[in-house]
Order: structure tokens, then C-alpha cells, then sequence
């Protein structure tokens, strides 16, 4: 009988043994595919990057649209963000929570550098928007009757802009030497006595009709359905206005060799780029390439 227990419990400790290895078999086979796609997604995920750019709508959106495809077989997601101020692109940029962004002249961001102590670099001139003189409640610059209230953005370096056009068309004079630095007190002299309405740039367009002419911004002139061709007068492409005034590709200073937003310039420079600018935009956008 003690002979027949030990054997049963042998045979029982053997059958327990094969079990056990074959259960660390299963196992061992069961996590080799596992281990083998997760390599790969997370080999996949270090090819491939994400970059947050943020932008006004027209015509900084619908550029950037143009190369999310061609960055995308790069390996680049390109997620824009629409912004419709102009503080909120540049302090996303200053403290990281956008890697980019694109919807300001060189001269806004130098500008915005002094007065807010951000630390935004150019990494890239991708176009121009020539600054227009549209009409209001008066039809024409000729028609202009004295005291009329011309609307000007209120921000310094487009302010200074929209007074250099006004200079150019006769309407009033500067002082020697202004330059894009003006103010309404360099205005030397203002033979119509026109009153200059300081206004936040994004709001001129939907108050266009509360005043005579107003200087509109091209971004904000087309994202109210004007184009540069429904202008009374706009700002000469030659001299200082097309390099003073040259919309860029900003990042925070030290990101300047990020290898996905130099693609991302390089895409904004192509051909086609170039095409659509034209196509769609007939002169309100000039690109500088």
C-alpha cells in the first residue's frame, strides 16, 4: 500500500513538472509579439514629432495648411493653433506651450521683445502683406472733408505703419526722421485736420463704417473679405516697407536649429507655396522667396 501512495505521488509531482514548463513556454511565446510591437510603436513614436504653431486666421492659417501633408510624410504633425490677438501667439511661444508661431512682421516681434522682455527670434521671412487705406463712411482720399477720422492700429510699429501711409498720401507729415518709430506726435503737420481713432487692429475692420478711411492690417483686411485691389492706396513694396514688414516664422531664442521647424520653413518656401500665395490671395500676400 505505502509502495502504491509513493508511486501515485511521483507520477503526480512529474505530471506537475511538465505542466510547469509548459506553462512558462506559453508565456515566454505569448510575450515575445507583445514585447516585438511595442518596440516598434515606440520606435515609430520616436520618429515622429509633434510641433504647435500658432496663428492668425487669414492668411497665416490657410498658408500653413498648404504643408501639413509634405510635413506629414516627414514624420512631422503639424497642429496649428488659430489665434485671433496678437499677445497670445508670442507669450505661447515665450513660455513653451506653442513651439512656434506665424502672424507677426519682424518689426511687431522686435517690438513686443522690448516692451514684454520675451526672447523671440526669427527663423525665417515667409511673405508680406502690404498695408491698406480703406474707404469708410468717405469714398475717396479727395473726398476726405475736414476733421474726418481716419482709424490707425493702435500698436506701436503698425501704428507707426499706417502714419507712414498716410504720409505717403498727402494726408499729413511727419516728422524728419520718424521712420517706422512715429507716433501721432510726430505728425508735424495736418492741413485737413484729420482726427487719428487708435483702435485695436483686429477691431478696425468691424468698425470701418463708424469712420471716413481706416488703415487695415492685410491679415485682418482679408479675414473681412477685402482684398488689397479694394484699397484706396497701400503701402510701396519698395524700400524699407517689405523688410521692415516681413512676416516671419518666430520661435524662443535657443530653438532656432529644431529640426522640425526648420522643415516646417522649408515647406512654407517651396514652389507650390509660392503659387498658392499668389493665386489666392492677388497681391494682398507677397511672398519673399
Amino acid at each position: 500500500m505505502k509502495k502504491k501512495v509513493l508511486a501515485l505521488a511521483l507520477a503526480c509531482a512529474v505530471s506537475l513538472s511538465l505542466l510547469a514548463g509548459c506553462g512558462n513556454g506559453d508565456s515566454g511565446n505569448s510575450s515575445s509579439p507583445a514585447g516585438s510591437d511595442a518596440g516598434a510603436e515606440n520606435s515609430a513614436a520616436a520618429e515622429s514629432v509633434t510641433i504647435r504653431v500658432g496663428a492668425t486666421p487669414a492668411p497665416h492659417v490657410q498658408i500653413l495648411e498648404q504643408v501639413v501633408d509634405v510635413l506629414a510624410e516627414q514624420g512631422i504633425t503639424l497642429e496649428i493653433v488659430e489665434i485671433n490677438d496678437y499677445n497670445t501667439p508670442n507669450d505661447g511661444v515665450e513660455d513653451g506651450s506653442l513651439d512656434a508661431n506665424y502672424f507677426q512682421h519682424i518689426t511687431y516681434m522686435n517690438e513686443y521683445n522690448e516692451s514684454h522682455s520675451t526672447h523671440l527670434v526669427s527663423v525665417g521671412e515667409i511673405h508680406y502683406e502690404p498695408l491698406g487705406l480703406y474707404a469708410g463712411k468717405t469714398a475717396s482720399v479727395e473726398d476726405l472733408p475736414d476733421g474726418a477720422q481716419i482709424a490707425v492700429p493702435n500698436d506701436a510699429t503698425n501704428e507707426a505703419r499706417a502714419l507712414l501711409l498716410l504720409e505717403q498720401e498727402g494726408l499729413i507729415t511727419l516728422a524728419e526722421n520718424a521712420g517706422i518709430n512715429a507716433t501721432v506726435l510726430d505728425i508735424v503737420d495736418n492741413p485737413k485736420n484729420l482726427e487719428i481713432v487708435e483702435l485695436e487692429a483686429a477691431q478696425i475692420p468691424s468698425r470701418l463704417a463708424d469712420v471716413d478711411l481706416a488703415v487695415i492690417n492685410g491679415n485682418y483686411a482679408m479675414g473681412a473679405g477685402m482684398l488689397v485691389s479694394d484699397a484706396l492706396a497701400i503701402e510701396s513694396s519698395e524700400g524699407e516697407a517689405a523688410t521692415a514688414y516681413a512676416n516671419v516664422v518666430a520661435v524662443k531664442e535657443g530653438n532656432e536649429n529644431n529640426e522640425a521647424i526648420l522643415a516646417l520653413v522649408d515647406a512654407l518656401k517651396s514652389d507650390e507655396v509660392k503659387a498658392y500665395m499668389e493665386e489666392t490671395f492677388q497681391g494682398s500676400v507677397v511672398p519673399l522667396f
